[in-house]
């Protein structure tokens, strides 16, 4: 299957403004691998029949090249330094701008199949006694319906909780189900979940004392990195954090964060109360 310049156009246009992502045609071969299984899933003739689709503003099969398109890699306490960071750095640095009784508001986006937010949840419940006196709430988003439905389940293969899931902690918060293992409901009810478009208004998403958007902006081209980073910054607390990936940076795309000296990945509002 091989898609030409003019179709892959109307796929990169609408791939771009629906989702922030940014592909080139020398990509094609990516997009052509991908829309292969989406072709056979909505049951349909050839790649035209899905161009055709598209060009129609199909409501369904966009929504099914979105999923297809989007990277969905994670994994427990990915590159374990920003989970460091957030239980030593941030954490006490959010405690001491609040009075005790304060809810912490944490936002995942693009959370994908739920390890980030499940990992954040350990951490908290690990140090519930540091932490007494407060109250948590993760809410963690992402575009893909289909992730999102993986990530409530809180079922994952032992492949899965081999990466990056210590052995005490997977004793402790899983339960072996047959060849899976299951997160528990202490963990599972502390996180949640809904669908939700970076490139959407944050209007109705409320502040945050701590946001992740790790290795998702790379996929966004300069000028959408530096709108969503922008709205990230009005739903931000001043004291607030914002964890990005390891290839990621604000530098040279906004002035609305900067970052936290001496920490990798880290940032904070322009206008922090203090660093």
């Amino acid at each position: 299957m091989k898609i030409n310049e003019q179709d892959f156009e109307v796929y990169r246009t609408f791939l771009y403004k629906d989702s922030g992502l940014s592909i080139t045609f020398e990509k094609a071969y990516l997009l052509e691998s991908r829309l292969s299984p989406v072709i056979k899933k909505l049951g349909l003739n050839d790649l035209d029949a899905l161009t055709s689709k598209i060009k129609m503003n199909d409501a369904a099969a966009k929504n099914e090249v979105i999923e297809a398109m989007t990277t969905n890699e994670t994994f427990f306490f990915r590159d374990t330094h920003p989970f460091e960071r957030f239980e030593k750095v941030v954490l006490p640095k959010v405690l001491e701008s609040k009075p005790a009784g304060s809810t912490i508001r944490i936002w995942c986006a693009a959370c994908s199949s739920g390890q980030e937010p499940y990992s954040l949840s350990i951490i908290l419940k690990e140090n519930a006694a540091k932490f007494a006196g407060y109250n948590f709430e993760i809410k963690a988003t992402d575009l893909s319906d289909d992730i999102l439905d993986t990530a409530r389940t809180g079922r994952y293969s032992q492949f899965e909780v081999q990466r990056g899931m210590p052995i005490t902690l997977l004793v402790k918060y899983f339960t072996q189900d047959g060849a899976n293992w299951l997160i528990n409901d202490e963990i599972k009810s502390m996180v949640n979940f809904s669908k939700f478009n970076l490139l959407d208004s944050m209007a109705t998403m409320g502040t945050f004392d701590i946001i992740f958007c790790r290795n998702v902006l790379i996929y966004f081209d300069a000028e959408t990195k530096g709108k969503v980073l922008a709205e990230m910054h009005g739903h931000i607390a001043k004291h607030g954090s914002l964890f990005l990936g390891g290839a990621e940076t604000v530098v040279g795309i906004t002035d609305k964060f900067k970052p936290l000296p001496g920490e990798r990945g880290l940032y904070v509002p322009y206008d922090a109360t203090s660093v």
